[in-house]
């Protein structure tokens, strides 16, 4: 089962260092990561989705808050909250193929943030299923490059990690 944790941390030098390595010192595997300031400059939000029953979701939330720059863990669940992912997908894009690649892209709510004369760039967010379902569609056309975020979530409605 995958898991989603939001950790809240002093915004220092290093502490993302401690707060990966926690997990390859455990030997469990992260899945996805994305790291960015909050509405305070001081405190960072580390978003980790990390595979594991409720055990290994236990003891992995237990050993990041002996760490000391660590405020607080939290477990998001899919259900209550909204989830979203980046990608950039560079396609090879000619004359022929352009109409239908914006075609594509429009279907899913993506941008074309590229145009070169051989390739095209889509900007694509989403959930991890709309990414995936519009880079299956893209393949046909040649994917050149492609680089994605981790997720990142926050809690539906007043609450708040």
């Amino acid at each position: 089962m995958k898991h989603t944790l939001a950790v809240l941390v002093e915004n220092k030098s290093g502490v993302l260092s401690r707060v990966a390595s926690l997990f390859s010192r455990r030997g469990y595997n992260i899945d996805s990561l994305a790291v960015g300031v909050t509405e305070d400059p001081d405190i960072s939000r580390i978003t980790i989705v990390v595979h594991g029953d409720d055990h290994v979701l236990e003891q992995v939330t237990k050993q990041l808050n002996k760490l000391i720059d660590v405020i607080k863990v939290s477990d998001i669940g899919s259900d209550d909250a909204v989830e979203r992912e980046l990608a950039l997908i560079k396609v090879s894009a000619d004359v022929n193929t352009r109409a239908e690649i914006i075609q594509i892209a429009n279907i899913f709510r993506a941008r074309i943030v590229d145009v070169a004369p051989k390739s095209m760039t889509v900007e694509v967010t989403g959930d991890e299923s709309k990414i995936q379902a519009i880079e299956k569609l893209l393949r046909q056309f040649g994917i050149k490059e492609m680089v994605r975020t981790g997720k990142i979530a926050m809690v539906r409605g007043p609450k708040k990690v």
